[in-house]
């Protein structure tokens, strides 16, 4: 541990410090926090690194001191026994301004897990690179324009849109082509990802990706598979470890915190089994449909354009073939497996058995995936 334990948290006149039990019926279901160390040094004092053995026990530890306590994020709960007058700052509470009861979880950070672990990522495409969706082009403007000028729009700014559709469509694409082109922070992560070990980890999680969010505005935060997590809640029962989730992120896209030029796209396959109170959050849903005939021309053209060898079968019948298919699939399971089964028989063109043979594959996972379930 480190002598010097000065810490920035517990200087900040913006805090307020937990000391007394209060009378509030409100029971926090999870509270999230950070030790911040002593209010003040002297000589042979730890610092406010600490290491805790077992989570479980601690829990138990700090829910028998504190519980009658009422806690808001930004707040501080002093020890008063193994440790006394030892800070730990409340980093998330759900829900918040509540009280510590007999079933509230708490859960300790440690310090490298409180350091940002998130970073934007940087792509090459263009909006128009997207091919058809044409009505999500046209919410893009929207988003593009907001992005520009946020203080513009105040009350009427987008806050949170859904892109729904079948895989391969175009829905992350789209989002990476958007940040690209205005040159904004894009914050892509998986739904999955947000799943903690431990009852708070979730929550923590979703607060350090829109405070991130929010540091680095105008930006864009991309959440995929959103379904994964914020399921309708017939099916919560199934998966207990999303029910914190499915409550930070209401907290978050609700605008209880500013968030000012920060759009949040969430992503779904399955739109029906969504949670209601997330969908409903969402001020506008788009669709992204399978590429029309025209649409798959321009698919392959573009893909053809840096293809490696010769493809012998005409683009006629290439977009005959794939009918059916999404923008990724022509691309990753009808071109790329033809090119590949071309390449290891030492050929110097793409012909049509090496197109057969991908269409085969294609068939062969679709029935496998169908058998698993016979």
């Amino acid at each position: 541990m480190q002598t010097n334990n000065q810490n920035n948290d517990v200087n900040k006149s913006t805090n307020t410090i937990t000391t007394s039990k209060v009378n509030n019926n409100k029971e926090a279901k999870a509270v999230v926090l950070k030790g911040v160390g002593y209010p003040f040094n002297f000589a042979l004092m730890d610092g406010s690194n600490i290491e805790i053995s077992d989570k479980v026990l601690f829990e138990q530890y700090a829910r028998d001191q504190w519980i009658g306590m009422d806690v808001s994020e930004g707040t501080y709960l002093f020890d008063q026994k193994i440790i006394p007058d030892f800070a730990f700052k409340v980093i998330t509470v759900f829900p918040n301004n509540s009280v510590i009861g007999e079933n509230t979880s708490i859960v300790i950070v440690e310090e490298e897990k409180v350091k940002p672990t998130l970073k934007s990522i940087k792509t090459n495409f263009s909006i128009s690179d997207v091919v058809g969706q044409e009505s999500a082009k046209k919410k893009a403007k929207v988003i593009m324009k907001y992005l520009h000028e946020p203080e513009k729009f105040g009350e009427w700014a987008p806050r949170n849109i859904l892109f729904y559709g079948l895989p391969g469509t175009g829905k992350t694409m789209l989002a990476k082509a958007l940040s690209n082109e205005i040159k904004v922070p894009l914050y892509l992560i998986k739904a999955t990802s947000l799943i903690g070990d431990h009852v708070g980890d979730g929550a923590y999680k979703i607060h350090e990706l829109f405070t991130l969010a929010q540091k680095t505005s105008p930006s864009i935060i991309f959440i995929d598979e959103i379904d994964a997590v914020a399921l309708h809640r017939s099916y919560q029962s199934l998966r207990g470890d999303v029910s914190e989730i499915v409550n930070a992120l209401l907290t978050e896209m609700d605008g209880i915190n500013p968030n000012k030029g920060v759009i949040t796209i969430g992503a779904t396959n399955n739109i029906e089994t969504l949670d209601y109170a997330i969908r409903s959050r969402f001020e506008q849903e788009i669709e992204f449909a399978m590429p029309t005939e025209q649409e798959r021309k321009q698919i392959i053209e573009n893909n053809l354009k840096t293809f490696p060898l010769k493809m012998e079968v005409p683009t006629e019948k290439l977009v005959q073939i794939s009918k059916g298919m999404s923008g990724r699939d022509i691309k990753e399971k009808l071109l790329k497996t033809g090119l590949h089964n071309a390449i290891s028989n030492d050929k110097k063109t793409v012909t049509k058995q090496d197109i057969k043979y991908a269409i085969d594959m294609k068939k062969q996972k679709q029935n496998e995936v169908k058998n698993m379930f016979v």
